[in-house]
């Protein structure tokens, strides 16, 4: 004993270890060959040129095609020279200015008159003081001039200075007109002047003239970009077989952008770039792992899921890296709904709009954020997956293509009616793209899901509600050789249904499930008491231990029956889990009664049923709605109370021996399960109405008795 438990703790921990190992290799497997689909240059032809603006053309590039394209190199140039063409826009002249400088023209004025007016200064410190004038530029001759005038030639001087700077500065002067206003100075002194004079009043007046009319920066924002606005997109085409580049000639941008047009080049694979697109991945790993934990922890329990995940993502992803990078009408045509549908017919409608949006955002990436392309892909997977719903029906593959292809339509003209550069034939050819897209989307999904579905053995609602259907082989056989477990699987359906409503699980499974879940009792439907006629109980002659074990077996012959029919695994789980390994207690207190007590003399692995312990809601659900209905059938409850109690009872006992520990049921769930147990069962044994025997006519008197013989 002493030994056995570190033996036992060290297999637990290599489980644990086991748990988290393989679901990080097979995720990080995933993440690691999505990245070389974004990387690797996938797509490009052995012939096509690794050639650059400025390298030498080694022959003659002709055009492999007819081509019309809106060259952008040619539109931007023409463009440039409109604007440059625009002459900027400017202010009127600004009356301030005019003030301004004529205020300060009369400072200097005053200045000059107060070095004229001192008495003690000597000429040529007169002469320096006028030299040392900060606004205007005064010559020593210019300097005399002004010392020698006299007072009335002074005060004429003064006024005439500042009537020149007014009609000068009254027009408009720009700054590249400056020097022209200045040179018309000596025009606009008055003639009453003598020549001396007249220079003082032009060179004073010359340091005051300044522009005072302004650029105008947003009307000639504005101009220019009406000008550049103005200018058509410059097409250029090609004719088959013409000349793009002649041998030897230098490339240039227009011819790079040319065979650009013809898809000639081989892209360019910069480290910026391969650190973007891993980046890219490893952010939409991150975000889809968080949301798988939070939401869907089941997806990293199952290797058989991921695995079929990783293949649906890895498969677009190829699919966007050929069809989206340097293409025009192709992005339109990536199936982007067949991916959600795929997904959503396994996962879920939520796990389909999250991976719909990672997968639009790396086809983004792919089209070099083109956010047309980035909408129109995770709007088609979004209105795809929450179309599609349950996937009950054939045709809602179909109606969830048609209402992708209609929402991508819809984005189409979102995105080119207000597009300059689009046309009418150009928005109607994507608009048919998007209409095959759907069509292609609701084909490929039926397509893919049916050669995949049965290698990673994954059942929609659409193949479960085949399996319901009464005609189904071994439905058919349960309710020729065991009518009794037949009508008891039916009752369990639908108390297994009602409550997985009431809780949000997958009702369309629990059903089903229920269906066969006792399908393996009709093989020897003698062996249990629904399906047993007369009172003789073949297990009044069999030891205990024989008894549990031909009890025991209906779940062994089960599982042999749905594997022989080939029925899918989520109901192989329901057969299998329906008893957990919980005990067959009739039998086992027999044997203990048989062994007066002794527990040690009766083998109480013998009475257990095989297991596993339910592990999912669904057969939790399924093992509690046989276990109520059984012993309710049993008990016949005379009334509600009766049967809380015979629910409360089964509830309890799974709960204590542990059968639901394995399964993510809540107690929450449980007890809103509980709560639909009752008000169902109630429906079973309603109570009904006992006529009098004195209102009843003779033949139906005679009639019960009859049936009660």
């Amino acid at each position: 004993m002493i030994e056995s438990g570190p033996r036992v703790s060290f297999r637990e921990s290599a489980a644990r270890a086991w748990q988290i190992v393989v679901p990080l290799t097979i995720n990080g497997l995933i993440v690691a060959a999505a990245t070389l689909v974004l990387v690797l240059p996938l797509g490009s032809s052995p012939d096509m040129l690794a050639l650059r603006a400025g390298d030498v053309a080694p022959a003659d590039i002709t055009a492999p095609h007819s081509i019309t394209y809106i060259s952008k190199i040619q539109t931007d140039a023409a463009r440039a020279v409109a604007i440059a063409n625009t002459s900027e826009v400017f202010d009127p002249p600004d009356s301030r200015i005019t003030r301004q400088q004529i205020a300060r023209a009369r400072q200097t004025l005053d200045y000059i008159s107060s070095v004229r007016a001192d008495e003690f200064a000597k000429p040529q410190q007169k002469i320096n003081d006028l030299a040392a004038l900060a606004d205007a530029a005064v010559s020593p001759v210019i300097a005399n001039a002004l010392i020698t005038l006299s007072d009335s030639e002074w005060t004429a001087v003064q006024n005439e200075t500042a009537s020149v700077i007014e009609r000068a500065l009254s027009s408009q002067i720009r700054t590249d007109r400056i020097q022209e206003t200045k040179n018309r100075l000596p025009a606009l002194v008055s003639i009453n002047l003598t020549e001396s004079q007249a220079e003082v009043v032009t060179a004073l007046a010359t340091a005051y003239i300044v522009p005072n009319s302004l650029v105008n920066q947003a009307a000639t924002k504005a101009a220019r970009d009406t000008a550049r606005d103005a200018v058509t997109p410059i097409s250029q085409s090609f004719v088959k077989e013409q000349i793009i580049v002649n041998r030897g000639r230098i490339i240039t941008e227009a011819d790079v952008e040319a065979l650009n047009a013809f898809n000639l080049l081989r892209p360019e694979q910069r480290w910026q770039t391969v650190a973007s697109n891993l980046l890219a991945m490893l952010i939409s790993a991150a975000l889809f792992g968080v949301y798988m934990i939070r939401f869907n922890a089941a997806y990293f329990t199952s290797a058989r899921l991921m695995i079929y995940f990783g293949s649906m993502f890895i498969l677009f992803l190829l699919a966007a890296r050929f069809m989206v990078p340097g293409r025009t009408v192709l992005p339109f045509l990536f199936p982007s709904a067949a991916f959600a549908m795929l997904v959503a017919v396994a996962f879920g409608t939520n796990v389909a709009v999250i991976t719909s949006v990672i997968m639009a955002a790396l086809v983004g990436v792919l089209a070099n954020g083109r956010l047309d392309v980035t909408i129109y892909v995770a709007m088609g997977g979004i209105v795809a997956a929450l179309m599609l719903g349950k996937a009950e029906r054939l045709n809602a593959f179909f109606w969830a293509g048609l209402a992708a292809a209609a929402a991508n339509s819809g984005i189409i003209l979102v995105f080119r009616l207000v597009d300059q550069n689009s046309d009418a034939f150009g928005i109607a050819t994507l608009l048919a793209a998007s209409l095959i897209n759907g069509a292609i989307s609701a084909s490929a999904t039926l397509g893919i899901f049916f050669l995949l579905g049965n290698i990673f053995d994954i059942t929609t609602s659409l193949q479960l509600i085949e399996l319901a259907r009464p005609n189904h082989p071994l439905l058919q056989f349960m309710l020729r050789q065991a009518p009794g477990t037949y009508q008891h699987s039916l009752q369990v359906a639908n108390l297994a249904e009602q409550a997985a409503e009431r809780i949000g699980a997958n009702t369309t499974l629990v059903r089903v499930g229920a269906l066969f879940h006792d399908v393996g009792k009709s093989a020897y439907p003698e062996y249990f008491i629904e399906n047993q006629i007369t009172k003789e109980n073949p297990h009044d002659a069999f030891p205990p231990d024989v008894s549990a074990e031909h009890i025991i077996n209906h779940v062994r012959d089960g599982l042999k029956m749905a594997a022989k029919h080939r029925l899918p695994s989520v109901i192989r789980a329901c057969i299998a889990e329906h008893h957990g390994d919980s005990i067959t207690y009739f039998q086992y207190q027999r044997a203990l009664k048989m062994a007066n007590g002794d527990e040690t003399k009766v083998a109480k692995e013998k009475f257990r049923y095989p297991g596993p312990k339910p592990r999912s809601k669904e057969t939790a659900l399924l093992m509690l709605a046989d276990g109520c209905e059984a012993k309710s059938r049993s008990d016949l409850p005379r009334n509600v109370e009766d049967i809380e109690k015979i629910v409360k009872f089964v509830f309890d006992l799974r709960l204590a021996t542990g059968q639901l520990d394995e399964c993510n049921i809540t107690l929450h769930e449980l007890h809103l399960a509980q709560i639909s147990f009752v008000e169902t069962l109630k429906g079973f044994f309603h109570a009904r109405l006992k006529y009098p025997e004195e209102i009843m006519p003779p033949q139906v008197k005679e009639g019960e008795a009859a049936g009660s013989r």
